[in-house]
């Protein structure tokens, strides 16, 4: 059974004994388990924590980014869904392997949630849906007349085929950092790479976004070197 149920993701037995604070934001498709977000955890001394109780503070700290994660990366809401449950259900599988670190949890979850996403990935399609919504949140959200819409939506295809240019790993690195706020160094932990080999790979992944983007779009460089 799926561990995400009631006001917490835990397992039934302990669903009582959970504060039933928090928001509801959907439904999974696959087990029809309810995704609730909470607030944040209190305090904590990861030595003295049980693995349930860290799953338990890893999902109220890090559940709504997994979720926004997802969203971004998705073709709808509701495969956004599956993947935050299937995510967590398998975070609470491995819940022995948690970091007791706090600013390592979410990577590690990126990591988890990213294979989630490769199981029901849709290839060419999703890369573009992809390009199309980073284009959008470049853009901005208003639009002062018909002139600027067009030069908008050119920029967005300009963005969508710069990034089918990068490898599937390269632009998720370069997504990981601009999206989710992750440094290098943690969107290597989310990778599997060694944070070396992901500050090259940042870089060549950058100059062929400008490359490919100059001169009408400029690619904003991001600092964190870790």
């Amino acid at each position: 059974m799926c561990p995400v149920v009631a006001a917490s993701v835990v397992p039934p037995a302990r669903a009582a004994r959970v504060s039933a604070v928090g928001v509801t934001i959907g439904r999974s498709r696959t087990c029809g388990c309810v995704i609730t977000m909470h607030g944040p955890p209190p305090p904590r001394n990861p030595r003295r924590v049980r693995p349930d109780e860290l799953f338990e503070e890893a999902y109220r700290a890090s559940g709504t980014a997994v979720l926004g994660y997802a969203l971004r990366r998705s073709v709808s809401r509701e495969d956004a869904y599956d993947v935050v449950a299937e995510t967590f259900a398998t975070a609470w599988r491995r819940r022995a392997d948690l970091p007791a670190e706090p600013d390592e949890v979410r990577p590690w979850l990126f990591g988890i949630a990213r294979r989630c996403l490769a199981n029901t990935a849709r290839g060419a399609e999703r890369a573009g849906r992809l390009g199309a919504r980073l284009g959008d949140a470049l853009a901005g959200a208003e639009v002062p007349d018909p002139a600027v819409l067009h030069e908008h939506s050119t920029d967005r295809r300009r963005l969508t085929d710069a990034l089918r240019q990068l490898s599937p790993e390269d632009r998720e690195l370069v997504t990981l950092i601009a999206w989710e706020g992750l440094t290098p160094a943690q969107a290597a932990t989310a990778l599997g790479l060694a944070a070396g080999t992901a500050r090259v790979r940042l870089h060549r992944a950058r100059t062929r976004l400008r490359a490919a983007l100059a001169p009408s779009a400029d690619v904003e460089e991001t600092s964190g070197a870790h």
